[in-house]
């Protein structure tokens, strides 16, 4: 199944592509989830989003959503369920398809980095998961389950070792590339 998903996100490899998918990813991480993060600090200041809070105890947590107030609790819940669902595709395909062109100019097509070029689905996976958590937290105030805030912790923790590994993989293959003349190997 991997095998299969890493040979389509080859065969989508377009430049134009890239291209595309870069200006919407600057556009969600530059501009709309900064106005976003701004509208919800409601003048207060030291508000910010559950997915940012990263190692965050339950009690910082649910201090956080009560922090959020009557007006940022259901405004918070219905960006995880529409932007925050588009962003993670956008991110996604802009790491998976940047990856494989990297990869393309930087290793053989039988080596065993090429398969590495699905990473960013662990980020996208764990980052579903999470918005789902949070939504349900949101939810359920001034409910305050103590193990499902930790559950949240441990998922923001896995996407973002999912979301640096990945730019990891896209700085070795950027390094692989560069060393190959950012020729296609065969």
């Amino acid at each position: 199944m991997f095998a299969n998903l890493s040979d389509r996100f080859y065969k989508w490899t377009k430049g134009w592509l890239i291209i595309v998918l870069f200006i919407l990813d600057a556009f969600f991480g530059g501009f709309l989830l900064p106005l976003i993060q701004g509208m919800m600090q409601d003048g207060k200041g030291g508000v910010m989003p559950l997915d940012l809070m990263l190692f965050a105890a339950p009690e910082k947590i649910f201090g956080m959503i009560e922090r959020y107030g009557e007006f940022n609790r259901p405004f918070y819940r219905n960006v995880e369920l529409t932007v925050d669902i588009i962003y993670p595709i956008v991110y996604l395909f802009f790491f998976g398809l940047l990856i494989s062109w990297l990869f393309q100019r930087g290793f053989a097509s039988s080596s065993p980095m090429r398969k590495y070029n699905i990473l960013p689905l662990g980020s996208w996976f764990f980052d579903l998961l999470e918005n789902m958590a949070i939504v349900t937290l949101l939810s359920i105030f001034p409910s305050q389950p103590t193990a499902f805030a930790w559950i949240l912790m441990l998922l923001t923790t896995v996407k973002w070792l999912f979301a640096g590994a990945s730019i990891l993989l896209i700085l070795t293959g950027l390094v692989m590339a560069n060393k190959n003349k950012f020729r296609i190997q065969m």
